[in-house]
């Protein structure tokens, strides 16, 4: 049986407030059936959704194209250690 690598969290960045506020961390936002709706970014690191290199790339496409304002955004893949 293969084991699924989860253990990566977006982290977000707002460009103009680099070093004064801490990341804040996606979220993911789930069906019930378990598809991909969108993604909310919080303050708490611990509620952050972990998941695998491929989800959290579709985390950062579905930011970068539906968040209004990406652009001031520097979004980043993590290790869960970070």
């Amino acid at each position: 049986m293969e084991t699924i690598d989860q253990r990566y969290l977006v982290q977000q960045n707002k460009l103009s407030d680099e070093g004064k506020k801490p990341p804040v961390f996606a979220k993911v936002m789930r069906s019930k059936e378990g598809k991909f709706e969108g993604v909310s970014f919080i303050k708490n690191k611990e509620k952050a959704t972990i998941m695998t290199v491929s989800e959290a790339q579709e985390v950062i496409d579905w930011a970068s194209s539906k968040k209004v304002g990406a652009h001031e955004y520097a979004t980043r893949i993590i290790c869960v250690g970070q």
